[in-house]
């Protein structure tokens, strides 16, 4: 079990959400899943079929958060898809791109070095 911040979590549920590292392949499978979403919404916003916009977008919620790894970020997106005039903006490109960057700079992080054991440290 893990926990976080006054909740505990079965470590199955907690997998659920870790973020797989990132891999070329991943991020490439990501953006086609975006550009695709992106691109059958436009095409098919001419023929203003109710219920198929939003079947695109968690079908492509679902998809690009089981390629990358869900980020908080999808969450506006899908509510922005929903509305009329802004769902023809490419935004699940922007947001997957937005978290590709993201998560690239967290694994680029290196930890801070850790003091040697056998010198004091000293606090300033």
């Amino acid at each position: 079990m893990v926990f976080v911040e006054g909740m505990i979590f079965p470590e199955k549920l907690n997998s659920l959400f870790r973020a797989p590292p990132l891999t070329r392949a991943r991020m490439f499978l990501a953006l086609a899943i975006a550009v695709a979403a992106d691109g059958l919404q436009l095409l098919l916003a001419e023929f203003g079929w109710f219920g198929l916009d939003q079947a695109i977008d968690c079908v492509a919620m679902v998809l690009i958060s089981w390629s990358i790894g869900f980020h908080v970020l999808f969450l506006p997106t899908f509510v922005v898809e929903l509305v009329p005039l802004l769902e023809d903006l490419p935004t699940w490109t922007a947001c997957t791109a937005a978290v590709i960057v993201l998560r690239k700079r967290e694994q680029n992080q290196t930890p801070p070095p850790a003091a040697p054991p056998d010198k004091p440290v000293i606090d300033v």
